[in-house]
């Protein structure tokens, strides 16, 4: 894929950009509240979100450059495996529409803001809101890294590449964020949206007719796939459980992020998240098209460095430049928009659930809303170092690996709500061995998320983030057994 700058592409693309940047710093005023210092509204924008920009919001930060770079990446490189996002993001909305609506309603009769706040409200306990709280910010950094990547492989089509690009666009993302809190990328996803609905309808629609139609797309991935002796365009035999639990895995933690927590926040009431809940699955549908230009990346012969390139140099070698630079344009503001979310819930969980909680506990609204506007963009920075240091192959797996971690928060977030049988010591031990344990297993396994385990038959494979999630809940059952046993619950 040729990095000389087209003129063209890169002055489209930049009169995007400019677009949404100037849309970023006009948030502020937009809905605007009596005062944005006070984290409910830098943060949550005042919980006042309903069903479209609610619908948006969470459309826009869980549908992000991971699901434009990555996804036909993995396809790309494993075939038919790489479609386990389709499963994951409707098997997630069930859940969502039954769980969620409860969630909010308790945050809003109590004042919470993160699932930090949840927690401690619930168990009474400093440790196992720490714990939450850490698991959240720390799970969040590689997420926003994705991100980043993302954005880079756009930029890098443009022939931009080095870190001075980026990090024009990250100071860019930080500034209007720290201005405008949560209205930001609310407003700014309503452009991203639809100009990655015009690219993918775009895409599906005219690469394949210059490509000999879909079952020559077909026949050549298939062929790509078997020439090299991995990957298929059908699932193989061994790949079933690994392909069901990554997506049951991933549709489990998928709302368990501070930034889809953020957008449920947000919301005006449980009719909105209901509402979105039947809504959203729209989005995968575009997920589904997106996942199938890996295929076309085969069909097309394209001779790429990485992976990661597949996306941008289909639209670089088969459309003109003035819509090749659309399409990075909508990549990286795809890229803008999440990142934003992101950080805000990042920076909400470290206000309330650290410096709050340790350092300040007197601190005023405006003190909040300041702390988390400074971290807002710390967190950022955090995520740049992920990139440097985390030993990944794919941008994928850099998510998954967060997507193991945040998982672990499940049960004492969403336990509480329907049950008070569980103690904070017991959640808190299920936590450190569903956390760690899991940690452990994905170093052991090459970095890779994914664990290999025989019990007696053929071996098979399993997502790491169940394995852990397992050991999770049976070590807090264990210990709430034995707690119980030593000091029975009080009447």
């Amino acid at each position: 894929m040729t990095t000389e700058i087209n003129p063209v592409a890169l002055s489209v693309f930049i009169f995007f950009f400019v677009l949404v940047t100037v849309m970023g710093f006009v948030a502020a005023r937009w809905r605007r509240p009596e005062t944005l210092a006070h984290i409910d509204e830098w943060g949550l924008g005042g919980r006042s979100f309903g069903t479209w920009i609610t619908w948006f919001l969470i459309g826009g930060d869980f549908y992000t450059a991971y699901t434009v770079i990555a996804v036909p990446a993995l396809v790309y490189v494993v075939g038919a495996y790489g479609f386990f996002a389709l499963p994951y993001t409707i098997v997630v909305y069930p859940l969502v529409f039954l769980v969620m609506p409860v969630l909010w309603k308790k945050a809003r009769d109590h004042g919470y803001v993160t699932a930090g706040d949840v927690v401690h409200g619930q168990y009474g306990s400093r440790g196992l809101e720490l714990a939450v709280a850490a698991t959240g910010v720390i799970a969040t950094m590689p997420y926003i890294a994705l991100q980043l990547v993302g954005m880079t492989a756009a930029l890098k089509a443009l022939g931009l590449t080095g870190e001075i690009p980026l990090s024009i666009a990250f100071i860019i993302l930080a500034l209007y964020t720290y201005s405008a809190g949560l209205r930001a990328p609310a407003l700014i996803a309503f452009v991203k949206d639809i100009m990655i609905y015009i690219v993918v309808i775009a895409a599906v629609a005219l690469i394949p007719s210059k490509l000999g139609g879909y079952a020559n797309v077909f026949a050549a991935a298939d062929a790509a796939f078997q020439a090299k002796g991995s990957g298929n365009v059908l699932l193989g035999g061994h790949q079933y459980v690994a392909y069901a639990s990554l997506a049951l895995g991933s549709a489990l933690a998928a709302f368990m992020y501070p930034h889809t927590l953020t957008g449920i926040f947000a919301s005006s009431g449980a009719r909105t998240i209901r509402k979105n809940a039947v809504l959203l699955p729209a989005y995968t549908l575009l997920l589904g098209l997106l996942a199938l230009l890996g295929y076309m990346g085969h069909a097309a012969g394209l001779k790429l460095s990485s992976p990661n390139d597949v996306v941008p140099a289909l639209f670089q070698t088969l459309f003109p430049s003035w819509f090749a630079g659309f399409a990075f344009a909508a990549i990286a503001i795809g890229a803008l928009v999440p990142a934003a979310v992101m950080s805000i819930g990042a920076a909400n969980l470290f206000t309330r659930n650290f410096w709050k909680a340790y350092v300040n506990p007197a601190i005023s609204d405006a003190g909040e809303a300041q702390v988390a506007k400074v971290t807002s963009m710390l967190v950022k920075i955090g995520a740049l170092l992920v990139i440097i240091f985390l030993p990944t192959q794919f941008a994928l797996d850099l998510q998954l690996l967060g997507g193991i971690w945040i998982l672990q928060t499940l049960p004492a977030l969403i336990f509480g709500l329907y049950t008070n049988w569980f103690r904070a010591p017991a959640l808190l031990t299920g936590w450190a061995i569903g956390f760690f344990g899991g940690t452990y297993l994905v170093w052991d396994a090459g970095w890779k998320p994914l664990h290999m385990i025989s019990l007696g038959g053929e071996p098979f494979t399993v997502y790491t983030g169940l394995l852990a999630l397992a050991a999770n809940v049976a070590a807090a059952c264990l210990v709430n057994v034995a707690l119980r046993a030593a000091k029975p619950a009080m009447a």
